[in-house]
């Protein structure tokens, strides 16, 4: 009688037996012929693929100085299959400068996937970077002796002056997260960090070349594969031609020592940044090499905040120098006319509630107005346009047509300059004072908002802004630091003109205004220049001591410079921001001080503010 169970495990123990042969089978067609990882641990046997980096392209001024070079340097590279074995690591350590300790952590270092995620043992490795020529000279030496050690020629940047660190930025190696985001990176890269090195970092950094050259079976270099036939040279990045004047930027940095603040410039027939400050500052050349992370780290503890770009992230209340913004928005609205008079007794009074101002003629009219930076006549402005139910609905229709006034100026959103880390300021409208206000609010709870307090908040980069606004009478090109790159046409952003929504016959009396204001008003300091100035003085309210502020811009008629200063605790716009303005104004159209500006100059930056210790 057959034996059924006999037969069954006959059948089982087969098609166990095909199913393992047919899991082989596939596996090893999956490796073979459809993943390709032995075959790059056979060409990481045959080949070494050395990087050829590109030299990253220079930086000038406006005027063809040199600003940003490249300067030879070299990393020491480690391929760790081939550095096993008799390594004299005493006499590499000696070659490199580094003692037993430091080589065996870096080694670890290399292995530790967590530290290093692109890890290779076949692949190069970076081991110690940016050895100087005479490092290097010593090391080339005794090469020889160290197995799997190779040298990488790189270029590391030079800054030829201590000025515009916050326009310039610098260069530093990549993160995780850069190589993350893009995979022209690997470990040991490096990358702009801050400043136009970051913004334009793809123009600037160029196109890596490889070299490919030849293994035998010990892993000896045998030459060039194929005799260079698959080998690509790399490309060299792009040079920038900056906007900046370096003189005028050398300048309003000496106007800003031992002071708080920041000054921009700009020329409002294009929108090229001419100069932008923030102080404190630092030395763009304590940034470079390997002494570069411990610098940044100091500068970043630092407790009056070096690393802070103040002229696109410091967000401050503009002052007076906002009234031209409310001049401009009441007379193309129809609130008032240049002729409109306003009562300013010592200030604003209306039902209790009083704004302050200083002692002027009153009743006055427009120009008047700007000219003594009377502080009651743009509060009785705010307030008859926020009451105007002829006009608006509401209240809250009236603010949201103020905003939109403030915005189509240049406020309240960034501008889009070519740096890193703009701010956007405030610019409220109905809905925030809804919120703050539970809905029970009108022209007299935001009155302060007339004179460039309450909410408000611009940063320097606006307030420079808002003068080209007015010197081009009612226009403005997005404010820009790149005047040039290499082979490559301007972003056409920046060639666009933005119109605000105030009309040309207000600004003419704006600018009237602001003419009345450097002859006989609050900025008659600059009356004494050769060439029309047209300027607003600011004292913005603050804890503290107020800040100095000033907006302006010349000459008049064929403005080449507009100019905002403004400078931390330094109280009346005309103690500081004032007299700043003209030395720079001096210096840009005439291309030099003249005897009376230098000495005023040396004064300026002898005087220091006493902001004590705490932490800004």
């Amino acid at each position: 009688m057959k034996d059924f169970n006999l037969e069954n495990r006959r059948f089982v123990i087969g098609g166990v037996g095909i199913a393992i042969v047919l899991i082989y089978t596939i596996r090893l067609f999956t490796l073979q012929l459809l993943s390709d990882d032995y075959k790059k641990n056979a060409d990481s046997n045959a080949f070494l693929k050395k990087i050829e980096y590109p030299s990253r392209g220079s930086v000038y001024d406006r005027n063809g100085k040199l600003m940003v070079y490249n300067q030879p340097a070299y990393d020491i590279m480690v391929v760790m299959n081939e550095a096993r074995g008799h390594l004299d690591t005493l006499e590499l350590c000696s070659a490199l400068g580094m003692t037993k300790a430091e080589f065996t952590k870096r080694m670890s270092d290399i292995k530790d996937r967590n530290k290093n995620p692109g890890y290779s043992r076949f692949t190069q490795q970076l081991f110690k970077s940016q050895l100087s020529d005479k490092e290097f000279s010593v090391f080339r030496e005794k090469m020889f002796r160290f197995p799997g050690f190779y040298v990488q020629k790189r270029s590391i940047r030079q800054y030829e002056y201590p000025y515009a660190a916050h326009v310039l930025g610098d260069v530093g190696e990549v993160s995780d997260a850069d190589i993350e985001e893009d995979d022209y990176y690997q470990p040991g890269d490096y990358i702009g960090k801050l400043g136009v090195e970051k913004a334009y970092e793809k123009q600037l950094r160029g196109e890596k070349g490889v070299q490919i050259l030849l293994r035998d079976a010990h892993g000896r270099i045998q030459g060039s594969y194929q005799n260079g036939k698959f080998d690509k040279r790399p490309v060299a990045g792009k040079d920038l031609t900056l906007s900046i004047d370096v003189n005028l930027q050398a300048l309003a940095e000496r106007m800003l020592q031992g002071k708080i603040g920041s000054i921009v410039a700009i020329e409002p027939s294009t929108g090229e940044v001419l100069a932008l400050v923030s102080s404190p500052t630092y030395d763009p050349r304590t940034l470079v090499g390997r002494m570069r992370s411990k610098t940044h780290r100091a500068l970043s503890r630092n407790v009056w905040k070096p690393l802070l770009n103040r002229a696109i992230m410091g967000q401050y209340p503009p002052g007076s120098t906002f009234k031209t913004t409310q001049a401009l928005t009441y007379l193309t609205e129809g609130i008032i006319t240049p002729s409109t008079m306003f009562p300013c007794n010592h200030g604003f009074s209306y039902h209790g509630l009083h704004v302050a101002c200083h002692s002027h003629p009153s009743p006055l009219n427009l120009i008047d107005a700007i000219s003594t930076s009377c502080n009651g006549y743009f509060c009785w402005g705010l307030y008859h346009m926020m009451s105007n139910r002829i006009k608006y609905k509401n209240v809250k229709d009236a603010m949201n047509i103020w905003r939109d006034y403030m915005v189509s100026m240049g406020f309240g959103y960034k501008l889009g300059i070519d740096l890193p880390g703009e701010k956007r300021g405030l610019i409220p409208n109905a809905t925030f004072y809804d919120r703050a206000y539970h809905g029970s609010w009108n022209g007299l709870t935001v009155i302060s908002i007339a004179i460039g307090q309450g909410e408000v908040n611009l940063t320097p980069l606006q307030i420079a802004n808002l003068g080209a606004t007015i010197a081009n009478r009612g226009y403005y090109y997005v404010p820009h630091v790149v005047r040039k790159v290499q082979y490559e046409p301007l972003d056409t952003i920046y060639m666009r003109r933005h119109r605000t929504m105030a009309n040309e016959r207000a600004y003419r009396a704006v600018i009237a205004g602001m003419r009345s204001s450097a002859l006989k008003g609050s900025s008659k300091a600059l009356g004494h220049l050769p060439f029309t100035v047209c300027g607003k003085t600011g004292t913005a309210q603050n804890r503290g001591q107020d800040h100095s502020v000033f907006m302006g811009f010349a000459p008049m008629n064929k403005p080449k410079i507009a100019i905002a200063v403004y400078v931390e605790n330094g109280g009346f716009g005309a103690d500081f921001a004032v007299p700043i303005a003209g030395v720079l104004f001096e210096q840009y159209i005439n291309g030099k001080l003249s005897p009376s500006a230098m000495k005023e100059a040396d004064e300026l930056q002898k005087r220091r503010i006493a902001y004590g210790s705490r932490n800004r």
